[in-house]
């Protein structure tokens, strides 16, 4: 009987120990709970770009023990591109991990507007990278909502820069037609207004096709794209939806050189699938591709050497979409270490402080070349102001095998969209009842 009372006793203090130390190994450690999705029509972009981030993170903790010795650590949630299942998401990694989920990045326009009025009461921000809500740029009445590196808008004034300068300057855009071929999503509607400004500024005729979720069956679309005999195309898609579009292109004789996608019509699992038919296809982009950066070549040294990396698929490491997860990933990683600059190194940030982390994140070029994504990515500066922070764009080229980068990063045209984010955002909150933020009072 004693033996029996003492082997229990022992168990009961085992038990103690290793439960005090698992609790104290999550309050050292920074949860970021991710909402993926690996399954369905959009798995190609989800796959890519999530498992680029965790290897981001997994980088930094194998390399450098985390960030000032704060580990980070992650749960994904399929979300399945869903907007319901996203918002389940959302509730469910909320209150993981030390101080609960510190950063929500959905990559899912749908999934953003489904969840705005939820981060703002939960102090949960939401960074919508090269997604999401564009008008949430401005800070004062979107506090804890961050459409970085470049939104939608600022993407479209880069486009028809670009579109402008092959036709050999902005007033060759007079009298030109365009066609905006568009997933039929909250995604793909976000540019319209802009495109509506763009033709009435520069004298353009713009057409708007919808295509339907998930955009394997275009073929009425591109009869249309035809009938309407358009200068150039520009591809709004997502997942099936774009080299569907581009085959639907070839197929009615549409040039591919003449059709701009944008960034998430530009990756190697929209262009491969397509055949020859991609050959010359434009697409934007905030990231490029290509494996020979540091930073990848960092993540492959210090995590798939030691058979830790995310990607089943090894050929797709330095992708398009892979390198738009590292791109996540530095965001991400780089706004903690602001935060706790702040609030304290070494410690666990709240999603207060991640937010206020994020608001002052400032990344310059010398920074990406200590981070090794020197022309990687574009520099930014957030403020409160300013939730955008860069607003830059490069377009690259399909040569039937690879993308070959066309240009430097390209300016948005600000004068153009600022104003229409201000009039959008006051029109938001006026509707909400919400005060705009003096930034001027923001420390």
């Amino acid at each position: 009987m004693q033996l029996k009372t003492k082997l229990l006793l022992s168990a009961v203090a085992v038990s103690s120990v290793l439960t005090s130390s698992a609790v104290l190994a999550q309050a050292s450690e920074q949860f970021i709970g991710l909402p993926s999705y690996r399954v369905g029509a959009y798995a190609a972009g989800g796959s890519g770009i999530y498992g680029g981030w965790i290897d981001y993170m997994a980088l930094v903790n194998e390399r450098d023990g985390g960030v000032n010795g704060v580990k980070l650590t992650w749960e994904e949630c399929e979300t399945e591109y869903n907007n319901a299942r996203g918002v389940e998401c959302y509730e469910r990694l909320k209150s993981k991990g030390a101080s609960g989920n510190t950063v929500f990045q959905p990559l899912s326009t749908g999934i953003t507007y489904s969840v705005l009025d939820k981060v703002a009461q939960d102090k949960i921000p939401m960074v919508t990278i090269g997604y999401g809500r564009t008008d949430a740029s401005d800070g004062r009445v979107f506090p804890w909502v961050f459409p970085m590196l470049t939104n939608y808008w600022s993407q479209n004034t880069a486009k028809i820069k670009f579109i402008g300068a092959k036709e050999g300057g902005m007033d060759k855009l007079k009298g030109k037609k365009i066609v905006n071929i568009y997933h039929d999503s909250a995604y793909g509607k976000e540019t319209i207004p802009l495109l509506d400004a763009q033709a009435k500024k520069y004298g353009f005729t713009v057409v708007h096709i919808p295509v339907s979720h998930p955009g394997n069956e275009q073929q009425s679309q591109w009869l249309r794209v035809r009938q309407e005999k358009p200068d150039w195309v520009i591809l709004r898609g997502w997942g099936v939806m774009n080299p569907t579009a581009i085959k639907a292109a070839a197929k009615v004789g549409f040039p591919r050189d003449k059709m701009v996608g944008v960034w998430w019509s530009g990756a190697e699992e929209d262009t491969i699938p397509a055949g020859d038919a991609a050959k010359g296809f434009i697409a934007a982009g905030f990231n490029v591709a290509g494996a020979n950066y540091p930073v990848v070549k960092a993540i492959q040294d210090n995590v798939y050497k030691k058979n830790k990396g995310n990607m089943e698929d090894k050929a797709r490491i330095g992708s398009v979409y892979y390198n738009r997860g590292v791109v996540h990933g530095i965001i991400t990683v780089e706004a903690i270490r602001t935060a706790q600059a702040k609030f304290g190194k070494g410690k666990v940030m709240n999603g207060e402080q991640m937010r206020w982390g994020f608001e002052n994140l400032a990344i310059d070029s010398k920074r990406l070349k200590e981070l090794g994504a020197e022309g990687f990515m574009p520099d930014l500066k957030v403020t409160c102001l300013d939730h955008e922070g860069s607003g830059k764009v490069k377009f690259q080229q399909w040569d039937g095998k690879q993308w070959k980068v066309l240009t430097d990063w390209i300016d948005a045209d600000k004068e153009l969209v600022r104003p229409m984010i201000e009039e959008s955002a006051a029109k938001y909150a006026k509707e909400k009842n919400i005060t705009p933020r003096d930034c001027s009072k923001e420390g």
